[in-house]
């Protein structure tokens, strides 16, 4: 069992208040085109997946801004005029995102339409509950991405509404998903032989994004520091963890670039581990407009991490080019 803790984190207004506009850069889309289906995401990992299968048939605007807590994020108004223009709102569901859902409903046009992907990929009995997501608060875990068979399965979903949407580039359509299919395929089989050269595959995270990840690869999430709410962890709760790590033997555990974890430091500190503060949730390495900004960059890296940080062998993971996918279009808030 693992103790879910809370952090603070605070997104300022400022920052939420860029994406009224669009944020692309480096030949990302930065306006509007009317011959095209106009597409909102949320999060910059269901963004790039679904990016990947529009190409740029269509303009797909994200609606997150990256580094932001995507399970506390409040769209501001501004995040109205973004909805009431598109055609289809793609949203990861299983509620993670209710506020932009609810914002989406009130403000749509006729014949627009919201698509939650979670709900579309595995059935309620697939859904995980566990020390963050406690099945008695009804919302179950919701980072199916961090699985690549399932993030294959949304840009399956994604395909099927954008051909259903623009039919006259169906073909189009498919090809970029097969394109996407194929690397998500690569990922899959390099992780799996990654996974087979660590010892002790048990994850102590930051964050509770890695459940479905754990399932696919037999590995074990033993605790998370949840980043949630602004009560600081007990020196109780803090000493279990710290017993845990201890017990299981891990080399390491895992905090965020994003959201640093003093709580984190000191647990591996006297646990005798090392704390490795780089993984990514829902924030893309490097800017738009790279390589590596996109969903197989952030899983790439994060495998990546994790696997050398237990004492296993990345080179099939590292083999893995992410700069031969289709260009990436997609406006980004930063």
């Amino acid at each position: 069992m693992g103790i879910r803790h809370g952090l603070v984190v605070v997104a300022s207004a400022v920052s939420l208040s860029l994406f009224g506009a669009a944020c692309g850069s480096d030949g990302n889309a930065t306006a509007d085109d009317p011959a095209k289906l106009n597409v909102v995401t949320t999060v910059s990992p269901l963004t790039s997946i679904v990016s990947s299968v529009a190409g740029d048939l269509a303009e797909v605007r994200g609606l997150v801004p990256e580094g932001v807590n995507s399970h506390t994020f409040e769209p501001p108004p501004s995040a109205a005029r973004t909805l009431a223009k598109a055609d289809v709102v793609f949203v990861n569901g299983l509620k993670l995102e209710d506020p932009t859902r609810s914002l989406a409903a009130g403000n749509m046009k006729v014949g627009a339409e919201v698509v939650q992907l979670g709900e579309a990929t595995i059935r309620p009995d697939q859904y995980l509950y566990d020390f963050s997501f406690p099945r008695e608060e009804g919302k179950p875990n919701p980072h199916l991405w961090t699985n690549p068979p399932y993030a294959k399965e949304y840009a399956r979903v994604a395909r099927d509404v954008l051909v259903r949407r623009d039919p006259a580039h169906a073909s189009d359509y498919t090809a970029n998903y097969d394109r996407f299919a194929a690397k998500a395929d690569e990922l899959d089989a390099a992780m799996k032989a990654a996974s087979a050269t660590v010892a002790r595959r048990e994850l102590l995270t930051y964050h509770d994004a890695y459940a479905y990840f754990a399932q696919q690869y037999g590995w074990r999430v033993i605790g998370a520091v949840q980043v949630s709410t602004f009560e600081e962890p007990t020196p109780r709760e803090v000493a279990s963890l710290i017993q845990q790590v201890r017990q299981v033997g891990v080399p390491a555990i895992f905090g965020s670039e994003v959201f640093p974890s003093k709580v984190l430091a000191q647990i591996g500190a006297e646990a005798g581990v090392r704390y490795v503060d780089t993984l990514r949730d829902d924030d893309l390495p490097g800017r738009p407009g790279d390589p590596e900004h996109s969903w197989l960059g952030l899983m790439r890296f994060d495998f990546v991490t994790m696997v050398e940080s237990l004492g296993g062998d990345a080179s099939a993971l590292k083999a893995l080019r992410v700069d031969d996918a289709a260009p990436d279009r997609a406006a980004y808030p930063q």
